[in-house]
C-alpha cells in the first residue's frame, strides 16, 4: 500500500509536468513519461533550473535537458541515467524525479513533501491557474532602467504580485503584497506605457508593451489593493 500511495504521488506530480505556456509544448502525461519523446521546453524560458532552483551560469551551472520530462535542469540536477523506451531503451540522460518515476529507486533525500516557500511556485504552474500574467518592466528608482520579467497574480493568491525572470522559472525572486496600494496612471513617455503601485512613500512604475495590456494590469492590481478576490464580485 506504502508503494501504491508513493506511485500515485509522482503520478500527480507528473500530472502538469512540461506545461505548455507559450512554448506551444504539449502537456506529457504521465504514462507517456519515457515512452514519448518530450518537448524541451525552450533555454531562454528559464533563468534557474527547474528542479533545485539554483541559477545558471556559464561556467559552473550550465543547462541541460532531461530526455524524460523535457526540463532544464542543472548538471547535479540531471546526473541520472535511465533507460527511455523512445530511444530503444537506451540510458538517457534524466532529472532526478524522472529517475525515480521510471526506476523506482528511491534516493537519500526525499524532497517530495518538502514545503514550497512563498516565492516557490512555478512560474508556469501558476500562470495556468492565474488572475492575470505577462511580460513587464519594473523600473528602478529613478526611472531610467529596469529589469523586465514575467509578472503573475495567482488564482489562490489573488492579493498578491509575483515577480519571474522567465516564464518557466520554478522560482520567483520577489513578490509584492498588493493590499492597500493604489494603482496610478502616468502619461505615456517615448512610446512607454507607463503606471505605478504607491503607498506611503513606496512607488514602483511598471512599462506595458501594449495600451490595452497596461489597462488590463491597472484593472487586476486594483481589484487586488482593494482585497476582492472573488473573480465574480462587482467592484465598487
Amino acid at each position: 500500500q506504502d508503494a501504491i500511495d508513493r506511485k500515485e504521488k509522482r503520478s500527480e506530480t507528473f500530472k502538469t509536468a512540461v506545461h505548455g505556456l507559450e512554448t506551444d509544448t504539449p502537456a506529457l502525461k504521465t504514462e507517456e513519461l519515457g515512452r514519448r519523446a518530450p518537448q524541451w521546453v525552450r533555454d531562454n524560458l528559464v533563468t534557474m533550473c527547474m528542479r533545485c532552483k539554483e541559477p545558471f551560469n556559464a561556467i559552473t551551472r550550465r543547462r541541460h535537458h532531461c530526455r524524460a520530462c523535457g526540463y532544464v535542469v542543472c548538471a547535479r540536477c540531471s546526473d541520472y541515467k535511465a533507460e527511455l523506451q523512445y530511444d530503444g531503451n537506451r540510458p538517457n540522460r534524466v532529472c532526478q524525479e524522472c529517475f525515480i518515476f521510471l526506476t523506482g529507486h528511491t534516493m537519500l533525500e526525499d524532497r517530495e513533501g518538502k514545503h514550497k516557500g512563498i516565492l516557490e511556485k512555478g512560474a508556469a504552474e501558476v500562470s495556468s491557474r492565474s488572475l492575470l500574467c505577462s511580460s513587464l518592466q519594473l523600473l528602478d528608482k529613478n526611472g531610467k532602467g529596469g529589469t523586465r520579467g514575467w509578472f503573475v497574480i495567482p488564482q489562490d493568491d489573488p492579493l498578491v504580485l509575483y515577480i519571474y525572470a522567465a516564464p518557466q522559472d520554478v522560482r520567483a525572486h520577489t513578490s509584492i503584497p498588493l493590499l492597500g496600494y493604489q494603482v496610478r496612471d502616468m502619461p505615456q513617455s517615448e512610446s512607454r506605457h507607463l503606471f505605478q503601485l504607491v503607498q506611503s512613500r513606496q512607488v514602483f512604475t511598471f512599462v506595458a508593451d501594449t495600451e490595452e495590456l497596461k489597462q488590463r494590469w491597472m484593472k487586476a492590481m486594483a481589484r487586488s489593493a482593494a482585497g476582492i478576490t472573488d473573480p465574480e464580485e462587482e467592484e465598487d
